[in-house]
C-alpha cells in the first residue's frame, strides 16, 4: 500500500515520465507538466512532498514554492528541486527551511530514485507515527518497508529508540541514538554481528520505540557503513554458493 503522495513537476514530457515510472514502486505519483499545474493540483490535494524541476515555464519551481509556503494548508509541505549546480548555489540554497534536498542536473536515473526514496520513506515512518496506537511506538512489516529503508531513515531523520524486529522466533533489537547505531543484540550476537544477521531479513516485523534507548556501545561503524559491510557480506556469502555449485 501506497501511503505517501509525491507532486512530481517538469515541463519536459520525457523527464517526467521517466521519474515517474522511477518513483511509482515507492510512492503515489501526480505528474504535472508546470509550476501553474502544480500549483492547483496542490491546492486541490496537498501532496506529502514536491518534487520540483526549477526552471519551468511560467511559475518555475522557486515561485511555486514561495506561493505554497503562504498558504496554510500546503505551507509545511517539503521540497526537492532538480536543477544545475549554479542555480543550487545561488538561487535555491538560500530558501533554506522547507527544502529538503536538491538534485542536480544531468541526473541518473538510479540515483535520483535513491535520493529521494529516503524522504520518502521517512515522510511514510512519520505516517505510521501518526497512526500509531501507542505514543512513540511504530509498528509495521519488514515487506513493506525493507531492513536497508527502516535504518537509512532512522539515520536520516537523527531518530533516539529502539528498534525492534521480529520473524518466527528471532529476534533482533538495534539501539539508536541520533541516527546512529549504537547497540545491537541478537541471542549471543552482539555489536556489529547482530546488525549483519537482520541486513539478511527480507521479511518480518518491525517496532520502534522512540521512548526507550541504551547506555550501550557495541558496533564499531556508522549506521551507513554496517550496511554496507553487512551487503557486502551478503554478495560474498552469495558469490561464494555459486562457485560451490556442481
Amino acid at each position: 500500500m501506497k501511503t505517501v503522495k509525491v507532486l512530481v513537476v517538469d515541463d519536459n514530457p520525457l523527464v517526467l515520465d521517466l521519474i515517474t515510472k522511477g518513483m511509482d514502486p515507492h510512492c503515489e505519483v501526480i505528474p504535472a507538466t508546470d509550476g501553474a499545474d502544480a500549483l492547483l493540483k496542490a491546492i486541490d490535494s496537498a501532496p506529502d512532498l514536491i518534487i520540483s524541476d526549477y526552471k519551468t515555464p511560467g511559475m518555475d519551481g522557486r515561485q511555486l514554492f514561495e506561493k505554497l509556503k503562504t498558504r496554510e494548508s500546503t505551507r509545511q509541505i517539503p521540497f526537492i528541486f532538480v536543477a544545475a549546480r549554479a542555480d543550487i548555489e545561488e538561487k535555491l540554497k538560500p530558501l533554506g527551511s522547507g527544502v529538503e534536498d536538491f538534485i542536480q542536473k544531468p541526473f541518473f536515473l538510479d540515483e535520483f530514485v535513491q535520493k529521494a526514496k529516503k524522504v520518502v520513506d521517512r515522510l511514510h515512518l512519520e505516517k505510521l507515527s501518526k497512526q500509531a496506537s501507542r505514543p512513540g511506538v511504530i509498528q509495521g512489516r519488514i515487506e513493506e518497508m525493507s531492513i536497508i529503508d527502516l535504518l537509512q531513515s532512522l539515520e536520516m531523520g537523527q531518530k533516539s529508540c529502539r528498534l525492534t524486529l521480529r520473524r518466527n522466533s528471532q529476534q533482533i533489537e538495534l539501539y539508536f541514538a541520533a541516527g546512529a547505531c549504537k547497540h545491537a543484540v541478537h541471542g549471543a550476537k552482539q555489536g556489529d554481528d547482530a546488525v549483519y544477521e537482520v541486513v539478511k531479513w527480507n521479511d518480518g516485523e518491525f517496532e520502534i520505540d522512540f521512548n526507550t534507548t541504551t547506555e550501550k556501545v557495541t558496533t564499531t561503524r556508522s549506521t551507513q557503513g554496517l550496511l554496507m559491510e553487512g551487503l557486502r557480506l551478503i554478495d560474498e556469502a552469495n558469490a561464494a554458493a555459486a562457485e560451490s555449485k556442481p
